[in-house]
């Protein structure tokens, strides 16, 4: 027994008080408490200092649409949706671990509010969105203002849709329903998002029950997208898989003037053209052949043009694709389009390729934003707190983009390389001074950056200038 320990006839009945011994490979260590002011994600003082000098705090504070707490002990709006987001930039994935981030001292000082919010008040705060109006309003701003901060592209940027499938078992959830996903019916959410393919960057997300079909409601989701971007970005193709196959879609996009690409269905007149009237043509890709033709669907009013796609399974294995009884040994892929025939079917389905890093940005929103864990009892809530952690997403790709650096790194690697690095708060003559735990061989690397983040402009990403530490 250690002499800091209290007296009793079992080790279970001892108390520590001050100090904690142990012993490791033979060698004595202890372990004891300190007042100090420590944090363990000080790091984030670089993403927030470059947040506070974009004002991101103001537009989010006219955003909100929640009133003005009348008590003067209650935490404002915008210190709550604040201290969420800080907690999705620390990995917190429930709102009990957002509100564990209260005991940190350096949160306050960093993200400018009073405390964090518990986790009660967080379940208020987001029960405060109580209609899609609501939402829509709050959030359709943040999505212009991250879309604002993108430079014109003189080609147009891509624009990607896709829906996900959030899987929560518990399914008593509003919204929370019986549909198709990976692993088979199960309950689950079913969300709608758009992605700017040469930013990454999340355009736009639409929460929708778990039963409902890939194409629901895709009409309304295009107009209220394309009213709202900025005049200085132009869209110049619009790719989307075969769940937005449908004539009442592919009409919207062609009287807003907007080129698309979508992957058709191979239905039974489409499986006869392949077996019976198609010419195919050879690429340079020898286990590759395409070919083309125009083709009225059920419920057309006019034939579109239909780009058709045939590989050999024996060197593909893993190829998207069809497969025919009647062709052994291919796997088919059809393309709707409304690219002029200057763009040849090769082209076609190399632009639709691109569409794959679309996969990659849910990812990283399901892996680094918690987007399969958020889940709360009202179906509009819910949409707002997964609204909320994909606007932190955009804030971290554009943090990214403002320090230049020309690959992009996960969310993860931001928290191992930069947010998860510990630091001491202290106050001396007045100000508030934040000491990061930096190896000397290391704050080289961290002026530079500081350098960066403090500059107005976005940086030059002409040279590379990753962490050296982590390559």
């Amino acid at each position: 027994m250690k002499k800091n320990q209290s007296k009793g006839d079992s080790p279970l009945h001892q108390t520590v008080a001050e100090e904690i011994e142990f012993k490791v490979e033979g060698k004595a260590m202890a372990v004891r408490y300190t007042e100090q002011q420590l944090s363990g994600h000080a790091g984030t003082a670089t993403f927030w200092s470059w947040v506070h000098g974009k004002r991101w705090r103001g537009v989010l504070k006219d955003a909100l649409p929640h009133g003005i707490p009348q008590s003067n002990n209650a935490l404002a709006p915008v210190e709550k949706a604040l201290g969420f987001v800080h907690g999705l930039v620390v990995q917190a994935r429930k709102l009990t671990q957002v509100a564990y981030l209260r005991i940190d001292p350096v949160v306050p000082e960093l993200v400018g509010i009073r405390r964090v919010a518990s986790q009660a008040t967080l379940s208020r705060f987001f029960a405060g969105f109580e209609s899609a109006g609501a939402n829509l309003r709050c959030f359709r701003t943040l999505w212009r203002w991250a879309l604002e901060q993108l430079p014109s592209l003189k080609s147009g940027y891509a624009l990607d849709l896709d829906s996900t499938r959030l899987l929560h078992e518990d399914g008593h959830q509003e919204g929370v329903k019986v549909g198709y996903t990976r692993q088979g019916l199960a309950p689950c959410l079913h969300p709608l998002l758009a992605v700017l393919a040469e930013a990454r960057l999340v355009v736009q997300l639409w929460l929708r029950p778990g039963n409902t079909a890939c194409a629901n409601n895709v009409e309304s989701f295009c107009c209220e997208l394309y009213s709202n971007l900025p005049r200085h970005l132009r869209i110049r193709l619009v790719r989307a898989d075969s769940g937005f196959y449908a004539a009442e879609v592919l009409d919207l996009w062609e009287k807003l003037k907007l080129p698309y690409i979508v992957v058709a269905k191979l239905t039974l007149k489409v499986q006869s053209l392949i077996r019976h009237k198609m010419v195919w043509q050879q690429t340079e890709d020898p286990d590759t052949a395409v070919a083309e033709c125009y083709h009225q669907a059920v419920g057309w009013q006019r034939a579109r043009r239909l780009i058709l796609l045939r590989r050999r399974v024996k060197e593909r294995q893993s190829t998207g694709g069809k497969k025919l009884l009647e062709v052994p040994g291919y796997v088919f892929q059809a393309f709707v389009t409304s690219l002029p025939e200057s763009v040849t079917p090769l082209a076609v389905w190399r632009e639709y390729n691109g569409r794959a890093d679309c996969e990659n940005v849910i990812k990283e929103l399901q892996s680094g934003f918690a987007l399969t864990s958020l889940c709360l009892e009202k179906f509009w809530a819910t949409e707002a707190a997964l609204s909320l952690a994909t606007v932190t997403y955009n804030l971290m790709v554009l943090f990214q983009r403002h320090l230049g650096w020309q690959s992009k790194a996960t969310m993860q690697s931001l928290r191992f390389w930069l947010f998860n690095t510990p630091g001491i708060i202290s106050h001396p003559a007045r100000k508030t001074v934040i000491k990061l735990a930096i190896p000397p061989r290391h704050r080289k690397w961290w002026s530079t950056l500081w350098g960066k983040i403090l500059c107005p402009l976005p940086n030059c990403n002409a040279v590379e200038d990753r962490p050296q530490f982590a390559t």
